[in-house]
């Protein structure tokens, strides 16, 4: 039993998710501005895992799915135990759409409805509980911001 209990534990620091870069993103909302640990999954391995069999996550962490070019993104929750809100995010960084509270275990697919570059991946009711809502902004590098009229 020991050795089971040593195997399941090397595991879970070879998980992938352990090896992921870290890095933080802010959430410009009316309600001021929030700071967010993610990480980044960029890597086909990385967004196929994404956060599957986590069992838990805090308001202020998170897992940002960053694409090249702006798109349609899917995602699902199959094999993903917690509630996710999705955050889908356009190329300047406005929050284009938030698909709250997902199902956990669920094999719906759950659409950006429009053409984004990346999802955050909070924990179920985070938006909610940050402000966070549609046309709010995030700041991070993988984000142009938006270039206003030249004075």
């Amino acid at each position: 039993m020991a050795w089971l209990v040593a195997v399941l534990a090397l595991a879970s620091l070879l998980h992938p998710a352990y090896a992921m870069r870290r890095e933080t993103l802010k959430l410009l909302t009316a309600h001021g501005t929030r700071v967010i640990d993610v990480e980044i999954a960029d890597t086909p391995q990385e967004k196929a895992q994404g956060l599957m069999f986590r069992t838990h996550l805090d308001d202020n962490h998170g897992m940002l799915f960053a694409y090249d070019t702006p798109q349609e993104i899917t995602m699902w929750m199959r094999n993903t135990y917690i509630p996710l809100d999705m955050v889908f995010i356009r190329a300047d960084g406005t929050v284009h759409r938030i698909e709250a509270m997902t199902e956990p275990l669920s094999e719906d697919i759950i659409a950006s409805r429009g053409d984004v570059s990346a999802c955050l991946e909070l924990a179920g009711g985070a938006a909610e509980r940050l402000g966070l809502k549609p046309g709010d902004r995030v700041e991070h590098r993988l984000f142009s911001p938006v270039k206003g009229p030249k004075r």
